[in-house]
């Protein structure tokens, strides 16, 4: 699979890690940034993570900081992007299965770097379910629809 991924400083060290897990587990990796632990804004390199996934040049994205919080914010405003904070593997697994999300953000201060490994793993395999939860993925893209065309309802 190929996956964009991005961090922040706070995010960098345990970017690296998946990097080589992830590439070591046969995936291909876009790496959107940060390259060191010196203090940056994370907003550019979460919605170029997710920019790449919206416009399929990954398939799915990974982005990280301190909680994971911010990150998943930036990404979620990139229209199309369904970014989901998983710092455990319930929400990895259900974001997928119940949310078709595209891009899974956790906090490298929240989670070990072993446990983050798993909940990508298990982000990675999970497909969505579709059936009764593909109208909702729908609605939520028909928001993003009306909010581009500067209608809200």
């Amino acid at each position: 699979m190929k996956i964009a991924i991005a961090s922040d400083h706070a995010g960098y060290a345990l970017k690296s890690a998946l990097v080589e897990y992830l590439t070591g587990q046969g995936h291909e990796i876009i790496d959107c940034g940060t390259d060191s632990e010196v203090s940056v804004d994370y907003p550019k390199f979460c919605a170029a993570a997710a920019r790449a996934v919206v416009r399929g040049e990954a398939e799915r994205g990974i982005v990280l900081g301190g909680s994971g919080q911010g990150e998943q914010l930036a990404a979620n405003k990139v229209h199309g992007a369904r970014a989901a904070l998983c710092n455990e593997l319930w929400t990895a697994r259900m974001c997928r299965l119940h949310n078709d999300a595209n891009l899974l953000a956790m906090g490298a201060r929240i989670v070990t770097t072993h446990m983050a490994y798993e909940i990508a793993d298990l982000f990675l395999a999970t497909e969505f379910e579709g059936g009764r939860h593909q109208p909702r993925v729908d609605q939520i893209h028909q928001i993003e629809i009306e909010e581009c065309e500067g209608r809200s309802r």
